[in-house]
C-alpha cells in the first residue's frame, strides 16, 4: 500500500530537486503556462478476466501478450510481487519472476530492445530481464526516492515516482537523460502512477483518483483528462474488494487500449 506526503510538500521537493541536479547535462522541462484541459469520453468495447489477488502496478502488451507486474502490500499477505504473462481466458498470472516480498515491492515494468525493465517501490533499485525468457540479466540503481510506473517512447525508459516528475532514463546505462515536470493548468500534478505511451502522448493513472491524464511529453502539459469512475463503479459493484484503477496497456498492432486496477476482477477494453 502506498502512503504519501501531502501534495504541496511533494511539489516543493520536486521543484527543489530540479534546481540542484548533480549532472548538469541532464535537462529539465518545466512549463507554467495554463493550457486548457480537454475532457475526453470513452467507449467500453469488452472485458476479460483478471485475478482479484493481483495488486497491479505495471501493465502492457508485447507481441500480443499481456505482461503484468504486481505489488505486495503488508496488509494483503496473499499478494505477491511478480511479473508474468496474463492469461486472458482465466485471468491468472503465469508468473515468470517473483521478488522477495520481505525486501521488495514490485512496481512498473516496460519492454525496450528485447529487455524487460522493472522498478521497485522504495529500494531505489531496478531489475533487467530478457523479454522472452524472463532470465535476469542485471540490476540498476536510480536516484528517485521511489519507483512507480514505466513506459517508453521507443528510445528512452520513462519513469514516474509519485511526484510531478517524469524521468527519462538511457536504456543502456539506466542513467537519467532529462526530467519533465507534469503540470495541469499551470500547477504541478503529483501522484502520477502507471504509464503508457500512445501515439506521441503519455497516458497516466493518477493515484487514488481513477482518472487518466493525457500528457504532452514535449512540455509536460496535461492536455486531456478521462474520467474512469464509471468503470471503477461498475467494477466495485461486482467486486467490493477492488482497489483503485492502475493499469493502462496499448496494443500497437491492433490499436486497442486496455485498463484494469489493483485486485480487479476484469480487464476492460476501451476506446477514447
Amino acid at each position: 500500500m502506498k502512503f504519501r506526503l501531502p501534495i504541496y510538500i511533494l511539489a516543493l521537493v520536486v521543484l527543489n530537486s530540479c534546481s540542484n541536479k548533480e549532472n548538469s547535462s541532464e535537462e529539465t522541462t518545466t512549463t507554467t503556462l495554463t493550457v486548457p484541459v480537454e475532457n475526453l469520453t470513452f467507449k467500453l468495447n469488452g472485458t476479460f478476466p483478471h485475478d482479484t489477488l493481483s495488486f497491479t502496478e505495471g501493465f502492457l502488451v508485447h507481441n500480443g501478450q499481456f505482461i503484468e507486474s504486481t505489488g505486495s502490500p503488508n496488509d494483503k499477505p496473499q499478494a505477491k510481487s511478480e511479473v508474468g504473462i496474463l492469461n486472458t481466458k482465466t485471468g491468472k498470472l503465469d508468473a515468470k519472476v517473483e521478488l522477495d516480498r520481505s525486501i521488495y515491492f514490485g512496481e512498473g515494468v516496460v519492454i525496450l530492445n528485447d529487455k524487460l525493465y522493472q522498478v521497485t517501490y522504495k529500494n531505489q533499485q531496478g531489475f533487467i530481464y530478457d523479454a522472452k525468457s524472463f532470465k535476469k540479466l542485471g540490476d540498476f540503481k536510480y536516484a528517485n526516492l521511489e519507483g512507480w510506473g514505466l513506459t517508453t517512447d521507443g528510445k528512452s525508459i520513462i519513469m514516474s515516482d509519485g511526484t510531478s516528475a517524469l524521468t527519462y532514463l538511457d536504456p543502456n546505462t539506466q542513467k537519467p537523460i532529462k526530467t519533465v515536470i507534469v503540470t495541469r493548468e499551470g500547477q504541478p500534478l503529483t501522484m502520477i502512477n502507471e504509464l503508457e505511451y500512445i501515439d506521441g502522448y503519455i497516458y497516466a493513472n493518477v493515484w487514488l483518483s481513477n482518472n487518466i491524464v493525457k500528457i504532452d511529453p514535449a512540455t509536460g502539459n496535461v492536455v486531456a483528462n478521462i474520467d474512469m469512475n464509471p468503470i471503477y463503479a461498475a467494477e466495485k459493484a461486482d467486486n467490493p474488494n477492488a482497489n483503485e484503477m492502475n493499469g493502462i496497456a496499448y496494443d500497437h498492432d491492433t490499436k486497442k487500449i486496455y485498463v484494469t486496477g489493483k485486485m480487479w476482477s476484469k480487464v476492460y477494453e476501451i476506446a477514447f
